[in-house]
């Protein structure tokens, strides 16, 4: 069996530069690429006036990231690519009517995702069925009628499949899901499926909570921090700050990645330019380049040795704690040769990381995608947890679990009820608060909605945020079953790909970005959002709207529910004229949110309960924390193979591509790249800028990708990396996580063949 495809996102013909990567995060450079980005999409004026907005307490909360605020904020409470996602957002309409005349959808199809996101705000309601060439202009109230009309027609409500992105607010969530669930079906998917999914499923089947068990003041009385597949230089820079700031205080830090990451190399942080401080903050002491896939064996490796040290918190572990002799016994027989195999580290290495840690009495360990998007994403999750439980470092200051998540609500989304599987108890809650009977049965994830798509078991769906053809896998495969869908419907503030893959129908809805003034029958609104580590707090925009037809997600999603459910026992409608009245129903339904609409509007808002944290409590069936125990993941390849895991750059959020320059790693110009280690190029007699095609391997399923340039980057062998969203076309839809079905994003198995000398084809 085979897939092909040469690139269904078309790349940017620009010369590929390449330059030594960077050894400072931050500092002036971010600040002059923060302002020319800024005054280049916003102009001077709207550039200043916007960045003193964002994550005060007076203004928006920046849609870059979940990272939280500080209490005590700076007046550059932000980081460059949230500047870039600000002003981003800023930008004028232009993709209206007039520019759908000018382009059809097959000419936007071959422009690259970095033309798309340049063009501009959309500006109106965008409608097209699959014999149009061009989108046309339609009115609110029609879009909304063919929407709710389509929705009436269908055999059954699980025929359709509601997704969203975790840029949504609380309110627009809250309202979304309940809509969804009065409708029928909890085919939910959401962008959480496939990124801290396994996060979620190991936290809960260890400590009881889906989430992490620190404050962001506990950074400044940690004695170590593991930062483990994550590269907040890029992907979480405010996080930075608080890095430095937990060295200033004498914290180690340990990276655990494949890559040297910049920002984790050096940090300076902008705003000391201001007080004459030019010095810069080294953050790492201890860099373990670790093989993709090794990190198993390597937290076994450390526990093990943990164990053997005797310095452990015995009193927590007896009476906090189950499965802890069997966890040992497990250890017993751990193969050394093996370890070292799989992680690519010496033995003398890892004994002096778990020295570090023996010698802790206080750790924090965060983690993001480097962990989660592996087939036992939730099993090595488990194996930090098991660490942390071994020297009691969940529930007192300066220690806990941090799974650092990149949409700034994701963890909001969740816990106001985007969710595809339910608990019992949530909907219970639920239906008290709503005063209506819910479905129960589990709907789609993100996977299995995609297969649903294919075999046509669903024929609807509707994106709240998001660029669902681009964030997903196997993107043709992907793109070949949308299309055979009855309707899609995307709310966007921006144009991407996902509207240009045809349905039967399809239909585009301007909403409000987070900068924007939403101004509804009783004034001025606020939304509110949950950090990373459990906070929610207020976002207020203070921009004009880019146009004047753009709706606000709560507005569009009320306007839909009161046209499609006939006995509906809540006033949607009524509920959007002051979102008060929608936190109150929250109050009502969701555990946590008593009393929302008071305690939020606090100075920095609330932190909703956290067992392990408040009480070292868990709410298990026992009130037991849980030990685990994993076999190690087969990482091995076969002599011709490589992993690849896919990665971000520096100049884009997500899906959302800035620009063309990964500075940190002195990249730029060309995104469909692949980086290898220098021995295996000189091995395969592969140089610089050749070009490769690219097979991935998945249980006798071949998907070939043609076209990538090879370029030397330290890496270990037989590992490669590549940026998405170009790469997920790579990315097998069977092959994800166990337990979570979250997308193997970074273990794609593949061969490279095609060589084509970069030189000869000039």
């Amino acid at each position: 069996m085979g897939d092909e495809s040469s690139g269904l996102t078309p790349v940017d013909q620009s010369k590929l530069t390449l330059s030594s990567a960077k050894v400072t995060a931050a500092g002036i450079p971010a600040v002059i690429s923060s302002a020319v980005h800024s005054m280049k999409k916003m102009g001077v004026g709207k550039t200043v006036k916007t960045l003193r907005m964002v994550n005060q307490k007076e203004g928006f909360d920046c849609p870059g990231c979940a990272w939280p605020d500080p209490e005590h904020r700076s007046s550059f409470e932000f980081c460059e690519n949230g500047a870039k996602a600000v002003a981003d957002e800023a930008m004028k309409a232009n993709v209206n009517a007039e520019f759908f005349a000018k382009y059809s959808i097959a000419e936007l199809a071959g422009k690259s995702d970095y033309w798309l996101n340049s063009q501009g705000r959309i500006a109106e309601p965008m409608y097209a069925s699959k014999k149009d060439s061009h989108y046309q202009s339609i009115s609110w109230s029609d879009a909304l009628g063919k929407i709710s009309d389509k929705l009436k027609s269908l055999k059954s409500p699980d025929n359709a499949a509601f997704y969203t992105s975790g840029r949504t607010s609380n309110e627009a969530a809250f309202l979304y899901q309940a809509f969804v669930r009065m409708y029928g079906t909890n085919n939910l998917p959401d962008c959480s499926n496939m990124c801290h999914e396994s996060s979620g499923k190991a936290l809960i089947s260890t400590i009881g909570i889906g989430k992490g068990t620190i404050n962001l003041d506990d950074f400044n009385y940690a004695d170590t921090i593991l930062v483990i597949g994550q590269n907040p230089g890029t992907n979480h820079p405010r996080m930075l700050t608080a890095l430095r700031d937990a060295k200033d205080n004498g914290a180690r830090i340990i990276h655990i990645n494949p890559l040297t990451e910049t920002g984790l190399i050096r940090f300076k942080h902008p705003q000391d330019y201001m007080k004459l401080n030019f010095s810069s903050t080294k953050l790492s002491d201890v860099h373990i380049p670790i093989k993709i896939g090794g990190d198993a064996a390597l937290f076994k490796a450390l526990n093990k040795m943990i164990i053997e040290s005797g310095n452990l918190d015995e009193e927590f572990i007896s009476h906090k704690t189950k499965g802890y002799e069997e966890y040992r016994a497990s250890l017993e027989s751990l193969d050394w040769d093996r370890v070292v195999t799989d992680t690519g580290i010496s033995q003398t290495t890892i004994e002096g990381v778990a020295k570090l840690l023996i010698d802790s009495k206080t750790v924090i360990s965060c983690w993001a995608m480097g962990l989660t998007q592996h087939k036992n994403g939730v099993a090595v999750i488990q194996e930090v947890v098991n660490m942390h439980l071994l020297g009691g470092h969940i529930g007192k200051q300066g220690a806990g679990l941090c799974p650092v998540r990149g949409h700034s609500n994701v963890q909001g989304n969740r816990t106001v009820g985007i969710w595809e599987a339910p608990t019992d108890s949530f909907i219970d809650n639920l239906e008290t608060g709503l005063e209506v009977t819910l479905p129960r049965q589990h709907g789609y994830d993100v996977v299995n909605a995609i297969k649903a798509i294919e075999s046509g078991e669903l024929d609807f769906l509707f994106c709240l945020g998001g660029n669902f053809i681009s964030a997903t896998p196997q993107t043709m495969r992907t793109s070949a079953a949308v299309e055979n869908l009855e309707m899609g419907v995307h709310v966007s503030t921006k144009l991407n790909r996902s509207h240009l893959v045809q349905s039967d129908e399809m239909i585009i809805l301007p909403c409000l970005g987070r900068t924007e003034l939403d101004i509804q029958q009783s004034g001025k609104q606020f939304v509110t959002v949950e950090n990373s580590m459990g906070v929610v707090h207020t976002s207020r925009g203070t921009l004009n709207p880019a146009s004047s037809a753009l709706k606000s997600e709560p507005w569009i999603i009320a306007q839909l529910a009161s046209m499609t459910l006939d006995k509906s026992t809540i006033d949607f409608r009524s509920l959007v004229e002051n979102y008060d009245a929608i936190r109150t129903l929250i109050a009502k339904s969701i555990a946590g949110f008593e009393d929302y609409n008071t305690r939020v509007r606090q100075e920095n808002g609330f932190k909703l309960p956290n067992l392990p944290k408040d009480a070292q409590e868990f709410d298990t069936s026992d009130g037991f924390a849980s030990f685990s125990v994993n076999d190690l993941p087969d990482v091995s390849l076969q002599s011709d193979e490589f992993v690849m895991m896919t990665i971000r750059s520096h100049d884009q959020y997500n899906t959302t591509i800035y620009g063309l320059d990964d500075r940190y790693r002195g990249i730029k110009g060309n995104r469909r790249i692949i980086m290898m280690n220098p021995d295996d190029m000189l091995e395969l007699e592969i140089k610089t800028r050749d070009v490769v095609d690219v097979t991935s391997h998945f249980n006798g399923t071949m998907i070939l990708s043609k076209q990538w340039t090879v370029i030397p980057y330290k890496i270990p062998k037989r590992n490669v990396a590549a940026y998405f969203p170009e790469a997920n076309e790579l990315v097998p839809l069977e092959s994800t996580a166990d337990t979570s079905n979250t997308p193997t994003s970074k273990w794609i198995i593949c061969t490279i063949s095609g060589q084509n000398s970069a030189a000869e084809e000039e």
